[in-house]
């Protein structure tokens, strides 16, 4: 399968199962590739994983549930509790971080750009999430992208003994993705692409 398929692959998919179709060895090798190859500006390479499986993956999620319990309204929680179930009834969840100590060291070794490397280092998390996300994908697992970001941060990094400089970006629940892929609507790509030649 070429890129552009393993592109068209790739969905967000939010029933999931406690099962997977390939070991948790090649889970982490997959992890493991990714992570290696990912771009990154000046190659700091600043983006960390954290693997939840078993009992810390649900730990991940009581923490997401208690976190919202605190701000949602008791009479309009149901619905919140029902999502929040889907993600804890997944095979695992994948933590993507960024370690603000390997940017601050770019922003002190080069100055004129300190501004931008936070920046730099969200593009290439993301890039490192989209690779992720694709190459689960081709085998057969199932993802979606999740953000309870900053509600749940310090819980998260309290728990699972995240060092202080690690800051969370996203949580990625996974298993074996149940039902069919829905349908993806496209804005017209006259409105999102420009050739200038002339």
């Amino acid at each position: 399968m070429n890129f552009i398929d393993l592109m068209k692959k790739r969905r967000s998919r939010y029933q999931l199962t406690n099962s997977l179709p390939i070991s948790d060895e090649k889970l982490q090798e997959i992890l493991a590739d990714c992570i290696m190859q990912a771009p990154s500006a000046f190659n700091v390479q600043s983006a960390r994983v954290v693997l939840l499986l078993g009992e810390r993956h649900k730990k991940l999620w009581e923490i997401v549930l208690r976190s919202l319990r605190d701000i949602v309204p008791t009479d309009k929680f149901a619905p919140t509790e029902e999502k929040i179930a889907s993600f804890a009834a997944a095979y695992g969840s994948i933590l993507y971080l960024d370690d603000a100590s390997a940017i601050h060291e770019l922003q002190t070794k080069f100055p004129t750009y300190a501004d931008n490397f936070p920046v730099w280092a969200q593009q290439a998390n993301g890039m490192l999430q989209f690779a992720v996300w694709t190459a689960l994908a081709e085998a057969g697992v199932g993802a979606s992208l999740q953000h309870y970001n900053p509600l749940i941060d310090e819980r998260v990094k309290k728990e699972f003994r995240l060092p202080a400089t690690w800051q969370l970006i996203a949580q990625m629940p996974f298993g074996q993705a149940v039902g069919a892929d829905k349908e993806k609507t496209y804005l017209p790509l006259s409105a999102r692409l420009r050739v200038e030649n002339k």
